[in-house]
C-alpha cells in the first residue's frame, strides 16, 4: 500500500494542518517510507514468539482489604480556618 498525496491532505485536513506543496510532497515521501517499513516487518515470522506487553515484567502488587479506624473528626478539622457543625467550612463557588 502507497501512500499518495490525497492521503496526507486528507490527514492534513482532519488534522486542521497547512501544509506547502513541497512539504506534502515530503511527508508523501516519508510516510510510504514508514509504511513500507511497517510490510516488511509484517513479513517476518513470529509464530512462537509470546507477544510483549510491556517492556519490564510488571507485576500488580495487590493487598487485602483492611478495616483500620478512621481520622477523628476533630483531628481532622483541627487546622480548618473554618469549620461548622462538624463540617469544614468553605467560600460558595456555585450561584
Amino acid at each position: 500500500m502507497a501512500i499518495t498525496i490525497k492521503d496526507v491532505e486528507h490527514v492534513a485536513k482532519l488534522a486542521r494542518l497547512e501544509f506547502e506543496e513541497n512539504e506534502v510532497l515530503a511527508f508523501t515521501e516519508k510516510l510510504d517510507a514508514i509504511v513500507g517499513y511497517v510490510e516488511m516487518l509484517s513479513a517476518v515470522d513470529v509464530e512462537d514468539v509470546e507477544p510483549t506487553y510491556h517492556v519490564l515484567p510488571l507485576r500488580n502488587r495487590f493487598r487485602e482489604d483492611e478495616i483500620q479506624p478512621s481520622l477523628e473528626r476533630d483531628a481532622a478539622l483541627t487546622n480548618a480556618p473554618d469549620r461548622r457543625g462538624g463540617c469544614f467550612r468553605v467560600p460558595r463557588v456555585v450561584e
